[in-house]
């Protein structure tokens, strides 16, 4: 293995011809599972289920519906689109890959163009991810802490991750000597997925919970927070999952600097703040119980954004693959993205 496969081991989301495998990420870390779409409607409900998770991935695999649709014909093609688009509103990659898709069958693109092209999107991906580890990585210093939240490694991506891929350049260049991952209720997709995908690839981490972050960075074991997005503003502001706000402010307070990691394709200029972000809400029952079992008295309710947004003046850089931009604004943001 080369330097960067050392710490890389997962994919995700698999292209198999004729239908499209996905690791099952609401089984780990103790069972994995893939489950095969063969067509479009079974690609949308895997990202409504979060069998597949991550809003690289999510665009990844929407890519790969509409292809499953093509291979079917242009009627399947036509109700496949909107379909795929509904599954998940926050995360601006799934309407970038689709728009991209749909730009191709404007053009005339056949099946096999178009899986030409839902492949070229994924090695993008993963290219993007590995370029954004480096950029990254040189902006934390030496021997740092690092906290992390959610999961934005390969289950989230096509491979290396964006945060995680930060961590993952970070640990192979001596730069991080400690990792922390916040546990991110409800679905622990912190303690489930990033705690796996670290220990299964040799890189030690710390679990704590989401309530412990605060007292953790007064601590100064930690000096970066690094996050991903599923939405970037036009002024920099950001969509991540929910509980990023409060590690955003707590970081200020505690003087850690604040770092998010996402490909070009999650920046959305159309989008002039964080304040026009849709914000996904999902079902209550998921705050109202744990692993099937409630845990909240009988007729209690549940407020459940899944998201929320940072606004840019919380932020120290956002990192793509097109490079850095240090203390965001509008201003910031056009110059590179405009």
């Amino acid at each position: 293995m080369n330097d960067l496969d050392s710490h890389d081991s997962i994919r995700a989301v698999l292209w198999r011809g004729d239908r499209l495998r996905l690791l099952d990420q609401r089984k780990l870390p103790f069972v994995e599972d893939y489950i095969d779409c063969t067509t479009a409607a079974q690609v949308a409900q895997a990202i409504r289920d979060l069998v597949v998770r991550g809003a690289p991935a999510i665009g990844i695999s929407a890519a790969w519906g509409v292809v499953l649709a093509a291979q079917r014909g242009r009627d399947a093609v036509d109700a496949a689109l909107p379909m795929l688009r509904a599954a998940r509103p926050t995360a601006v990659n799934l309407m970038w890959a689709l728009d991209r898709m749909q730009r191709r069958i404007t053009e005339g693109a056949d099946a096999p163009a178009l899986e030409r092209e839902a492949q070229q999107i994924q090695d993008e991906d993963l290219a993007a991810n590995r370029h954004m580890g480096e950029l990254g990585a040189s902006l934390l210093g030496e021997s740092v802490g690092v906290m992390t939240h959610c999961n934005t490694g390969s289950l989230a991506t096509a491979g290396y991750g964006t945060a995680l891929g930060v961590i993952r350049a970070g640990v192979g260049g001596g730069r991080i000597s400690r990792v922390f991952a916040g546990e991110t209720r409800p679905w622990l997709q912190g303690a489930r997925l990033t705690m796996w995908e670290l220990m299964r690839d040799g890189i030690p981490a710390t679990l704590v919970s989401d309530s412990a972050a605060a007292h953790l960075m007064k601590s100064g074991q930690v000096q970066w927070v690094v996050v991903g997005a599923d939405r970037i503003a036009a002024n920099g502001d950001v969509a991540n999952k929910i509980g990023t706000y409060q590690l955003a402010i707590s970081a200020r307070h505690h003087g850690v600097r604040f770092m998010v990691v996402a490909p070009a394709s999650t920046v959305d200029m159309a989008t002039v703040s964080g304040d026009d972000i849709e914000i996904e809400m999902r079902d209550s029952s998921e705050l109202l119980a744990h692993s099937g079992q409630r845990t909240v008295v009988d007729g209690a309710v549940a407020w459940n954004p899944v998201f929320d947004v940072t606004p840019a003046g919380l932020i120290d850089a956002i990192v793509t693959e097109r490079g850095v931009i240090e203390k965001p604004d509008a201003s910031r943001m056009q110059a590179m993205f405009g």
